[in-house]
């Protein structure tokens, strides 16, 4: 009997390539610590049942027709705008994702990024290694109030919602945009559902939820950014494209708004000019599911659906 092949586009949590042996497929894995090219990544599927790829794999038309044996790309991510979807349900190739369980970790990390703008820990921090702290000052590192102000969630989804249901111990207001009313953060926090322009006019905290598609690549541009309060801070835990990241340096360095704090990046991992070089944001290297269980879920969930759809069953996570 001829073994299923499944390449995995880079080294991951352990997991996966342990269930997949244990079905008895032969697994190959990219054990270089990097994005592979275009060339390298189609060069290593030609021959292969199924693909475990990245949201760092930039999945096109040429690259899914170049596995001709494939049946299915399963994405460690819960986001898939790397994939060309349309591409993959004509060739046949079944598309599968990794939702849910990395919900209550980016919600935390949006959290983080909010704590930490607004209280200005990132420069503390530095300021205090750089043995510049001398003792207490009345005017040193002030920052933003975040108990008993307003938190604007946009889009109420599994992330957005539970970003907001963490809100609850700091006694916020919690307002938030979605394609339907979300009864669960209506009833549970009396968070009111308003348009996006009343939403960034009334939140001290804009925290952004919503996956990246036609309608919201530069959701918050120039004008989005001139309606929020000077006071207020943004935060991006959902996709680069979702900010016009030039708007977002201009509206920094003018001190239109009081900060930002970025996880994810228009041109990923490229930052655009200017933003490393402001105090008013805090930026990280995309580690919103950055943690031991949640990763490791992610990576056993990815396997399990390339062993649905190879052992002929509907994987849960599909996609097209």
């Amino acid at each position: 009997m001829t073994l299923k092949k499944i390449f995995i586009t880079r080294n991951i949590p352990e997991p996966a390539e342990k269930m997949l042996k244990d079905v008895g497929y032969e697994v190959t894995i990219n054990l270089e610590d990097r994005v592979l090219t275009k060339a390298e990544l189609i060069e290593s599927i030609k021959d292969v049942d199924g693909v475990l790829c990245l949201l760092t794999d930039p999945i096109d038309r040429e690259v899914l027709a170049a596995a001709k044996k494939a049946k299915v790309f399963a994405n460690y991510a819960v986001g898939y705008n790397n994939i060309d979807i349309k591409a993959a349900s004509e060739l046949g190739i079944i598309v599968t994702n990794t939702p849910g369980v990395l919900t209550d970790a980016t919600a935390d990390l949006a959290w983080a990024l909010l704590f930490s703008v607004a209280r200005r820990v990132v420069e503390a921090d530095k300021f205090t290694r750089e043995g510049k702290f001398d003792g207490w000052a009345p005017n040193m590192f002030l920052g933003g109030d975040i108990t008993g102000k307003t938190l604007g969630i946009v889009g109420a989804g599994r992330i957005g919602m539970a970003t907001a249901l963490k809100s609850q111990g700091f006694d916020m207001k919690v307002l938030y945009t979605g394609n339907s009313v979300n009864k669960t953060l209506e009833e549970k926090i009396s968070a009111q559902k308003v348009d996006l322009e009343t939403l960034l006019k009334e939140s001290d905290f804009v925290s952004l939820h919503v996956p990246l598609n036609e309608k919201t690549k530069h959701l918050i541009g120039k004008d989005e950014l001139n309606k929020m309060r000077k006071t207020a801070y943004l935060i991006n835990t959902a996709r680069g494209l979702v900010v016009d990241e030039v708007a977002l340096i201009e509206a920094l360095k003018a001190k239109k708004i009081a900060g930002a704090g970025f996880d994810v990046y228009e041109d990923e991992p490229q930052l655009k000019p200017g933003l490393v070089d402001l105090d008013n944001v805090v930026i990280l290297p995309h580690i919103a599911s950055a943690t031991h269980w949640t990763r490791g879920k992610m990576a056993q969930m990815a396997a399990q659906n390339l062993i649905d759809v190879l052992e002929g069953r509907s994987p849960e996570n599909k996609i097209n």
